[in-house]
């Protein structure tokens, strides 16, 4: 699991998790920003932001579709990852000027790039976990919702 923190107003997440026996150091820090794979796993690690390209794999989506396909999460969570996704282009996301608005969302040919990995993720997720029982919200050993 990792942690999450807010730089310049963005979500970003660190490489390892912190408990009380371990505290990362600025060396830790500065692999996870610096290497390839830490960059990746800081993207990669959050579920909604997977669960939002994921969605967009089959097309455009509008807000209202993205969050019915997503199940319970909050608004704003989607507002904001969908934020970072058009900031370090993964989605466009285009408004036209009808009334009521219409904003709708698409991969980009950047983020058209996850598609191999969210197919491995699916893939391991039918093959190694289909049998396992979800840890349900309210017990101790679940990882809080990212709102």
């Amino acid at each position: 699991m990792s942690s999450r923190g807010a730089v310049n107003g963005k979500i970003w997440y660190t490489c390892a998790m912190n408990t009380a026996s371990q505290s990362q150091t600025s060396e830790q820090l500065e692999t996870c920003s610096s290497h390839p794979v830490g960059r990746a796993l800081r993207l990669l690690g959050d579920m909604w932001t997977l669960m939002i390209v994921f969605t967009l794999l089959t097309g455009t989506k509008r807000f209202g579709e993205l969050l019915e396909a997503m199940g319970n999460v909050s608004p704003k969570t989607v507002s904001n990852r969908l934020k970072m996704l058009e900031e370090i282009g993964f989605v466009q996301r285009q408004a036209y000027a009808e009334i009521p608005p219409r904003v709708e969302y698409r991969l980009t040919e950047k983020g058209f790039a996850l598609v191999d990995i969210m197919e491995a993720i699916k893939h391991f997720g039918e093959r190694y976990l289909a049998d396992v029982e979800p840890i349900a919200p309210d017990t101790p050993d679940a990882s809080p919702p990212y709102h």
